[in-house]
């Protein structure tokens, strides 16, 4: 089974981005991400064993509760740079302890197997993924049209466990398992 940890978006967040992506999608032909995939990862875990579940979530279960954070989600982006994009992404403005709770749910999640990461924590919201060379000429003008990019605020209560399907229509995420904030 394919696993990550993540936030969920609040609905209002949610409905600010696609407004804002039902204007951008005309302008490329790239692979945007469905809108109820949105999330804020905190934690990759990647391919493990069915059997391996029940560890992960006791894993996930003993991490400290930072309490509910703030979330505002603003601005866009590229990844990894603007020169030679492969994601386009919003920014995520968050406490201190959103980037506290990935590194505790990763040192966790070490104790059973599972890696560690390696790059710093980032906290976004992946948009869209292309492949270089992407036609994105227009897609950059019409970012740069928008009035603002300020999509909204809201507090992430649940920190979650996902799992990811790929199907014919993309990757489908399900909730296996939440733990409270």
């Amino acid at each position: 089974m394919r696993l990550f940890c993540g936030l969920a978006l609040a609905y209002e967040t949610r409905r600010n981005l696609e407004l804002m992506l039902q204007h951008l999608r005309p302008s490329a032909s790239i692979n945007w991400s469905p809108p109820e995939n949105w999330h804020i990862t905190t934690k990759f875990i990647g391919e493990q064993p069915e059997d391996q579940l029940p560890e992960i979530v006791r894993a996930l279960g003993e991490v400290p509760a930072p309490g509910p954070l703030e979330i505002s989600i603003a601005g866009l982006g590229w990844f990894p740079n603007p020169h030679q994009p492969r994601f386009l992404f919003a920014g995520v403005q968050c406490p201190a302890t959103l980037a506290d709770l990935a590194r505790e749910t990763d040192e966790r999640l070490a104790l059973v197997g599972v890696p560690r990461e390696t790059k710093p924590y980032t906290p976004h919201l992946t948009l869209a993924r292309m492949k270089p060379p992407s036609e994105i000429a227009d897609l950059r003008r019409a970012i740069a049209a928008l009035p603002l990019a300020d999509f909204g605020r809201f507090v992430a209560a649940k920190h979650l466990l996902y799992q990811s399907k790929l199907g014919p229509n993309g990757s489908q995420y399900t909730v296996l398992a939440e733990f409270p904030l």
